[in-house]
């Protein structure tokens, strides 16, 4: 085998999957925000609600396009790179990919039209109806991806038959108790995205003095959801702790920083992990705390890394410090949302700038918590493909040379840089414009097919501004 290879491997599988993550988890949240914008412009005829919908569907449109771009190249690489985890694991995973195509592709792909073409064309309840759907399939689109991820972390309702992984119980697979802990882990991470993205968005007006109704909307409404959804995601954030806990017991001491077994046990805050002496720098520990969080207990027994094989250990220094950062960034935005919704009901909030400028700048941290989230889940897995039942190393394509696998990570890297680039800049700029109103309303008979369909409403309204 080819170590040089599978660490390339390793590094294009990371870097892809670092990039598509953004925009499916910016875009949940948007989708949900959408329909709520939406439903209030159908409830109380504000216009505000009609001006902000109008333009976060334009961006929700290029993060979305993003998104599906970069999701695409996921299935290459498991034929290219992972050929050996495609044909043992692909029974299962095969359906379970299969049905993201006809739930959640289905959905959006035919509603997603309804929503850029169809609102001079269909019922307000219909339009409505309609990113409901586009929500809807975003969220089958995260639910089927989180079991998949979920069977290869905890693998269940399967057999081995003939060297490959068959399905034996899909109630099993799908409804799994890892997936219902993980799924609403990942499907709040989307909404809290959204609504400090829209927050910051908001804070970013107001700083500029510029729509400043529809920027205390976002401002007000953002922090308000984030102040309800954090507390209820600390919570979850816990239980999927649980599952590491219980079934996978070297993560949870990597993630711990836990060398050797403990009664009770310590909860380190801080330390530089040192995989040599199998010990901890400069450690900064509570006692009894790790008890309590890993088992609820004030004296239970907490395993560490050296009652398990060194072949088995994954590696500590990454999910020790993501998993830190993670808790971080939530507990900071969690801190910004309880602030912020005080401040809005003491109608102080758009008068602050020091907070203004906190809020603008947290956009980033939502998005920081996804990845090193996501990297503590997949690097703490190692040295696993599927937990306990394929490792890494032996799930690569067989033939796969180090020259062949530079030449793929150096093309998707300039791809994906140049695409993105442009994308990123693009959303900036629709975010710079700010909530410009349509010029013309697109006509009945206008169709995507025939753009120049649009120029007779253009005539028709400069005959009217003529008269």
């Amino acid at each position: 085998m080819d170590m040089t290879a599978l660490f390339l491997s390793r590094i294009q599988f990371a870097s892809t999957i670092t990039f598509h993550i953004i925009f499916p988890t910016f875009t949940i949240g948007l989708a949900a925000w959408l329909t709520v914008l939406e439903a209030l412009h159908l409830s109380t005829g504000r216009a505000a609600y009609r001006a902000l919908f109008d333009f976060w569907l334009k961006i929700f449109g290029m993060a979305f396009g993003l998104g599906v771009v970069s999701g695409i190249v996921m299935a290459f690489q498991f034929g290219m790179n992972w050929s050996v985890l495609s044909r043992m694991s692909g029974p299962i995973q095969g359906p379970l990919l299969s049905y993201e195509t006809f739930t959640a592709f289905m959905l959006e792909a035919t509603f997603f039209g309804v929503l850029i073409f169809g609102r001079s064309r269909v019922a307000p309840w219909f339009y409505l109806f309609s990113t409901g759907m586009v929500a809807l399939g975003t969220t089958f689109s995260a639910f089927w991806i989180m079991v998949n991820n979920s069977w290869m972390q905890v693998p269940v309702g399967y057999a081995l038959e003939n060297g490959i992984y068959v399905p034996t119980d899909w109630t099993a697979i799908n409804l799994s108790p890892v997936v219902w802990v993980r799924f609403p882990h990942m499907l709040l991470a989307a909404y809290l995205t959204g609504a400090f993205c829209v927050a910051a968005t908001g804070a970013w007006y107001l700083l500029r003095g510029r729509f400043i109704t529809e920027a205390n909307i976002m401002l007000r409404m953002g922090l308000c959801l984030a102040a309800v959804l954090m507390p209820i995601q600390l919570f979850v954030g816990h239980l999927a702790g649980d599952y590491v806990h219980d079934h996978q017991p070297e993560k949870f001491a990597a993630i711990e920083g836990r060398w050797h077994d403990e009664q009770p046990a310590s909860e380190v805050v801080v330390a530089i992990p040192d995989e040599a002496s199998a010990s901890n720098k400069y450690a900064i520990s509570i006692p009894v705390l790790g008890s309590v969080i890993g088992s609820m207990s004030l004296d239970s027994k907490e395993v560490g890394l050296t009652s398990f094989p060194r072949e088995n250990w994954p590696p500590v220094l990454i999910p020790f410090f993501t998993f830190r950062i993670m808790v971080g960034c939530g507990l900071i935005m969690l801190t910004l949302a309880f602030i912020g919704s005080y401040l809005s009901l003491t109608r102080r909030i758009g008068r602050n700038r020091l907070f203004l400028w906190a809020t603008f700048l947290s956009f980033p941290l939502p998005f920081i918590a996804t990845w090193t989230g996501w990297f503590t889940a997949e690097v703490g897995r190692q040295p696993w493909a599927i937990y306990g039942l394929l490792r890494t190393a032996d799930a690569m394509t067989p033939f796969l040379t180090a020259r062949t696998a530079a030449i793929s990570l150096v093309i998707f890297a300039l791809v994906y840089t140049f695409i993105f680039s442009f994308g990123i800049f693009y959303i900036y700029r629709l975010m710079r414009t700010g909530l410009v109103p349509p010029m013309v309303t697109p006509a009945f008979a206008a169709v995507p097919n025939r753009p120049l369909s649009l120029a007779g409403e253009g005539e028709r309204v400069l005959a009217e501004a003529g008269e």
